[in-house]
């Protein structure tokens, strides 16, 4: 037996699978790309996560409850990774660069370099309806339940993100046709916001993040795969710079990182490493989660954030986003050690996992409408307005609020909300989503040429879109 056949034989055995043999071992690794779809499904689970936090335990924001005190439970490395939003949208933009790259590179590493620019061109015309059209829908639906009142029980509550985000119901349907306009058009601005949907700040980023992976490609995708890292490489470190200049400068090295594990995922090293990664890849997935752990705020606080942050500055470019530097290298090192697993794939691609990938999309989009509204009135419909204490500027002022309730209460009311929650987004992703992928798909065969029209099923509607 040669050594080649020692290392497919070993691969099988650990993976329990048969290795899918080529001319080319780079292609082997492709077999098990549905592990994408397992994280982002627990990525948009933590970043309700994080959101539930900042409305009732935002203690847990900070690494201690002072400078070198004790700290909870919750407020330490990995644990803390439940409020930790920054890290878990990282996620999002690297499996959005590897998900994006994925189909282009694997046609041009088989020789089908006009079939890969074909492929560009059609993902980077369908991309901006893909988040458009259900991020507008979702922003409807938010705006009319908050000028029927829906939004005010969270809205005078004392859980911070709650009301924070909560908008009054406008002064006339006049000027509730104004909001909506702006909140749809500023969702898609520079410095995106949308009062009727908070999270859908991360969508403008996101769409940007994928013209990144497109524009590289189209303009890389006919050289050797070794060039193409190696321009990567150049845009990965570049990206410090010119990122800052477009309002995030952590976009383009998570977009760019997600493309570069799409060359190692089709590379050889994966099925080379196979045999050793039980032994190195949970480290470094620890060493990923552990520097994904690094709080947004009071990092002196702590000996183990305050290392991280000296060490930061040391070593970050200048003008960077501290508060994400560590929670986007961690993202990066995780996904890394999960391309070289079989198992941390395998353990991915556990079909309820694929599930949540599924839903995972409607689960941003839904998450936050649902808890300033049903989650709200589930949790303080019984409470009455009382005086609470709030800081405004150093300044202490009394606000009439309702306070939060009790343990036992959250221990009832969140199991209820979860499934409420879990099952409307299942419904849109089945019932819902098919919808703007025939919309999107009417108009490619209205632009495109006949011969890049989508295949529609008999009644329309292209339930894989």
């Amino acid at each position: 037996m040669s050594m080649t056949e020692a290392i497919h034989a070993i691969y099988a055995e650990k993976t329990y699978r048969k290795p899918v043999l080529s001319d080319s071992a780079s292609k082997l690794a492709l077999e098990d790309s549905s592990w994408a779809d397992g994280l982002r499904g627990i990525a948009a689970v933590f970043v309700m996560s994080s959101h539930m936090v900042l409305a009732f335990a935002r203690y847990i924001v900070r690494p201690a409850d002072g400078l070198h005190a004790h700290s909870s439970l919750f407020q330490k490395p990995f644990f803390r990774l439940v409020g930790q939003g920054p890290a878990w949208v990282a996620l999002f933009f690297i499996l959005s660069g590897f998900v994006n790259a994925l189909k282009p590179i694997k046609l041009a590493r088989a020789g089908n370099i006009e079939t890969a620019f074909s492929n560009l061109g059609v993902s980077s015309f369908k991309r901006p309806f893909r988040l458009f059209l259900p991020a507008t829908a979702m922003t409807v639906i938010s705006w009319f339940v908050c000028q029927l009142g829906g939004y005010e029980t969270a809205r005078n509550s004392d859980a911070y993100w709650l009301y924070n985000t909560s908008p009054k119901p406008s002064r006339c349907w006049t000027d509730a046709i104004h909001d909506l306009v702006y909140a749809i058009r500023t969702t898609w601005t520079y410095n995106p916001d949308n009062p009727y949907d908070q999270p859908q700040w991360a969508l403008l980023y996101l769409l940007q993040g994928s013209m990144f992976v497109f524009t590289v490609l189209l303009l890389t995708i006919n050289v050797k795969p070794s060039f193409r890292v190696a321009t990567l490489v150049m845009c990965y470190f570049w990206s410090f710079n010119w990122g800052i200049k477009l309002g995030d400068p952590m976009v383009g090295i998570n977009v760019f990182a997600g493309i570069l594990l799409v060359e190692l995922h089709y590379s050889r090293w994966p099925l080379l490493l196979s045999p050793y990664s039980q032994f190195f890849a949970p480290p470094l997935a620890l060493i990923g989660l552990f520097l994904m752990s690094f709080p947004s705020q009071f990092q002196p606080w702590t000996y183990w954030s305050n290392f991280l942050l000296e060490a930061c500055h040391r070593i970050a470019p200048v003008d960077i986003e501290i508060s994400r530097f560590w929670p986007t290298i961690g993202a990066q090192l995780l996904t890394l050690a999960i391309v070289v697993s079989p198992h941390l794939r395998r353990g991915l691609s556990h079909r309820w996992l694929l599930w949540l990938g599924k839903i995972s999309f409607p689960l941003y989009l839904l998450h936050g409408s649902f808890m300033r509204s049903i989650l709200a009135w589930m949790l303080f419909h019984r409470q009455t307005l009382k005086n609470i204490e709030e800081s405004n500027g150093g300044v202490t002022v009394i606000v009439l609020r309702y306070p939060l309730p009790g343990i036992p209460t959250f221990l009832v009311v969140m199991p209820v909300f979860m499934v409420i929650l879990l099952g409307a987004t299942h419904l849109w992703a089945v019932k819902v989503e098919p919808w703007f992928g025939w919309i999107t798909d009417r108009a490619q065969k209205t632009m495109f040429a006949k011969e890049q029209w989508p295949n529609l099923t008999p009644n329309g509607r292209n339930r894989t879109a």
